[in-house]
């Protein structure tokens, strides 16, 4: 919309009359007579306008302020629809990087271009990703202070805009926040998430914590977003059912969110876990806070959440999140997967199948000892059973809504099935067995199906990015070790070894050895998947029978084309090939106590080079405990709380 078009919707027609001259930007009082009001014209124009005295107050104010083509048009620019601009910071400032996002739930976003006060417009370079939600990222360095519009355009056709001020202290506008969640807050949400765990797909993406994750300008869309210095030094070292709460609160916190989470317990052999009364944090809705009020409530929550808060039932209405339905369409980054036994990912990225590549799904998890690494989902990584002691699967966070009261409600299991502006609530999971979801998922990631060596590949491919990840795990104990020498960890019994608090939790690896050896039994049980599930496969003229054998010599070869290395006592390296790591997988049984070296560990015999630098093991008390419990390992059954 220009100056004219604005000042004749303004001004109408009146029975007054209102003479004004536009030169670009400005418009200058002349003369008033009685009701009349005369603007004289740089360029020779008169314009007339009727217009009462209201109006023309109104439009004499518009001129001393200078108002500008662009600003002219922030009334007509407006978020609307399934796609929306978001700026970062709240509150740009000259010589600062500006970071724009526009984020859309009904296709891709094909150009962001910039405005200026002149109506010149700047395409500008750009970053795509996702889809859905589609994202298009771009930077601004260098921009002068002044009034500026970004829009969106989908092949040409404009899809969204907003407004851009950028300096002019003291008049400076307040960008308001969302302070709603809704279609628009969850897609940026997860577009967030996707950009802050972005790297290639080969990468072996791993922090020693979340904390310089967020505290990467890069990477971190919201970094620094209040315009006070807020991520600077911020504490956030959240574990593994600690991460998805806490990456949602920190999102609230920056743009302006309520969050709610419960108070739940572990469950039992026979009952998913239960929770009480949600506490619901409003504190970020209410304007900007501060570090220090954001510490104040994630510790809150850290103390409150655990493992059992996402194993509650499908069916319970009582749950900070719900179960969704199986689709690439509702599987968005941000998406939470809780298997039985208390480990939990977030989706990240979605890589599409090519020809020749398989499609990847990749998810971020957080370790005892708040290690955050990006891997792969898979059998290996992603655990499902049906059991009566929990309710695993794809969850996302049950959304607070505002009530017409002025409060806020979590919305219940049935207002979330035809939801569209949430995920839709879903009980398809509970109905599927363990490998009809396996066959679903790997569906969802390559769905033009693949041949039996691509699905090979992929499989071990994944399976040595978990034992490397093991690697950086068994390294972390020995630097607990180093610092601590002639100390011993003390080990929990029973079950406790899987959830406990303290040097245990950070450095032993039941969970993540229990899912190895699961991972090993996936990748040797493929040929036999071939013949049970043939559908899966892309055959072409081979029988299942043949592509079974067929894949069973290329196993024996591939396992000893690929190696790993390890760190001893000492400090030398040990390589392992592929082939002797799946050949020790009985020893994995019994090599989670951090109190044992590394050597044994990694199951290295007594006697053997390899062995020799050992100079560290588990006392015979803990070691008998390992016996005990070792047919948990051995049957890959983790017990029920």
């Amino acid at each position: 919309m220009n100056i004219l078009s604005l000042f004749r919707s303004i001004l109408g027609e009146r029975p007054d009359f209102l003479f004004i001259t536009l030169k670009l930007s400005s418009i200058c009082l002349y003369r008033s007579v009685n009701r009349r009001c005369a603007v004289k014209c740089h360029q020779g124009y008169v314009l007339e306008f009727s217009i009462k005295l209201a109006h023309f107050f109104c439009v004499c104010s518009l001129a001393f302020c200078g108002i500008s083509v662009v600003q002219a048009g922030d009334n007509s620019c407006q978020q609307t629809g399934e796609t929306h601009i978001w700026i970062s910071p709240l509150n740009p400032k000259v010589d600062e990087q500006i970071k724009l996002m526009a984020v859309s739930t009904d296709g891709l976003v094909s150009e962001l271009t910039l405005i200026d006060h002149q109506d010149q417009r700047m395409p500008l370079r750009s970053h795509r990703r996702g889809g859905p939600p589609w994202s298009l990222v771009a930077e601004l360095a260098g921009v002068n202070e002044g009034h500026y519009r970004v829009e969106a355009s989908r092949n040409g056709k404009l899809i969204a805009c907003h407004a851009l001020i950028i300096g002019e202290s003291g008049a400076q506008k307040k960008e308001r926040r969302a302070k709603t969640w809704n279609l628009a807050t969850e897609a940026f949400y997860s577009a967030w998430i996707e950009a802050l765990f972005s790297a290639p797909p080969e990468e072996n993406l791993h922090f020693r914590s979340l904390e310089p994750v967020l505290r990467n300008n890069e990477r971190n869309f919201l970094h620094n977003y209040l315009g006070l210095n807020e991520d600077h030094h911020l504490p956030l070292t959240p574990d593994c059912a600690d991460l998805p709460y806490t990456l949602r609160a920190y999102f609230a916190w920056k743009v302006g969110l309520p969050i709610s989470f419960r108070a739940c317990g572990r469950g039992s052999a026979k009952a998913p876990p239960q929770c009480g009364t949600a506490t619901v944090i409003t504190e970020f809705t209410h304007g900007i806070s501060s570090q220090t009020g954001f510490i104040k409530i994630s510790r809150q929550l850290v103390n409150t959440v655990h493992s059992g808060s996402l194993r509650t039932g499908l069916e319970s209405e009582s749950t900070d999140l719900y179960p969704i339905t199986l689709s690439r369409e509702r599987l968005w980054p941000g998406t939470v997967y809780a298997d039985p036994y208390g480990h939990v990912l977030v989706l990240v990225e979605w890589v599409p199948q090519i020809e020749g590549r398989p499609g990847l799904l990749l998810a971020v998890d957080a370790q005892p000892d708040n290690s955050v690494a990006r891997k792969r989902v898979w059998e290996g990584t992603m655990l499902f059973t049906n059991n009566e002691s929990a309710g695993p699967g794809f969850k996302a966070f049950r959304p607070l809504l505002p009530t017409s009261s002025g409060g806020l409600r979590l919305l219940s299991n049935d207002e979330l099935i035809e939801n569209p502006d949430f995920a839709p609530f879903s009980l398809e999971q509970d109905q599927l067995s363990a490998d009809n979801f396996y066959a679903k998922v790997t569906k969802l990631i390559s769905p033009a199906g693949l041949e039996p060596k691509q699905i090979y590949e992929a499989t071990l491919d994944a399976l040595i990015e978990q034992i490397e990840t093991r690697v950086t795990s068994v390294d972390n104990g020995e630097a607990y070790f180093r610092k601590y020498s002639g100390s011993t960890i003390l080990m929990p019994s029973g079950t406790a070894i899987f959830q406990t608090i303290g040097p245990w939790e950070d450095y032993s690896t039941p969970s993540r050895d229990m899912r190895l050896i699961i991972a090993i039994n996936v990748l040797n049980g493929l040929p036999e998947k071939i013949v049970r599930y043939p559908e899966l496969f892309v055959l072409k003229n081979q029988s299942p029978e043949e592509a079974k054998a067929g894949i069973e010599q290329y196993h024996v070869r591939r396992i000893h084309e690929h190696s790993i290395r390890y760190t001893r006592t000492d400090g030398s390296p040990w390589e392992l090939s592929i082939a002797e790591v799946l050949a020790r997988k009985s020893a994995y049984e019994m090599a989670y106590n951090p109190n044992d070296c590394p050597e044994i560990r990694w199951g290295a015999q007594p006697g053997t080079e390899e062995y020799s630098t050992c100079r560290r093991q588990a006392p015979a008390a803990q070691r008998a405990k390992m016996e005990q419990y070792r047919s948990w390992f051995r049957e890959a059954r983790r017990p029920a709380p």
